[in-house]
């Protein structure tokens, strides 16, 4: 089954009206990880509401990406607590290491660099969320060893889908 079967199957589950745009926009993106121009442009048709509302709704609510995102997802805490304590350092860190800007993903897919204003637990700064889990008290040189543990789980996973 290729993706446009799939998208198919997912507007099927909803009658052709506005009001059901963000559940096919929530359920599209728990499919695919994003929305794809594609995607969107489908899932306005079958709600018959114009492409710009689509995209206002994507937009607004940040729950929603219209870009693929990595395999790991990192996101740095800016909040004041750890913005003291060398969020920003850690973010240029990663991003010269990743060579990709906040907000944007490594061309492999692999990684997905981001800043949050808070992750409420200052306590705890600089916090570090990769992939849902909290990294407290982080530093470059920490960083340095996650990013290294990260390297070799998708190594491992690589030969494993070579073997299978």
């Amino acid at each position: 089954m290729h993706q446009g079967e799939l998208l198919d199957d997912i507007l099927d589950q909803y009658p052709e009206k506005p009001e059901y745009l963000i559940f096919l926009l929530q359920d599209i993106q728990s499919k695919y990880g994003y929305i794809s121009q594609d995607s969107m442009g489908q899932a306005c048709e079958h709600a018959g509401v114009p492409l710009t509302q689509g995209y206002s709704v994507a937009t607004f609510y940040q729950s929603f990406r219209l870009d693929p995102s990595g395999e790991h997802d990192i996101r740095v805490c800016m909040g004041t607590a750890c913005h003291l304590k060398g969020a920003q350092r850690i973010v240029d860190d990663l991003s010269r290491k990743l060579n990709i800007k906040s907000g944007e993903t490594t061309q492999d897919l692999r990684y997905t660099l981001s800043t949050v204003n808070c992750v409420g637990a200052c306590a705890l700064a600089p916090v570090i969320v990769v992939d849902e889990e909290y990294k407290s008290g982080m530093t470059a040189k920490k960083m340095d060893k996650q990013l290294k543990i990260m390297e070799n789980e998708l190594t491992e996973d690589t030969k494993e889908q070579g073997n299978a």
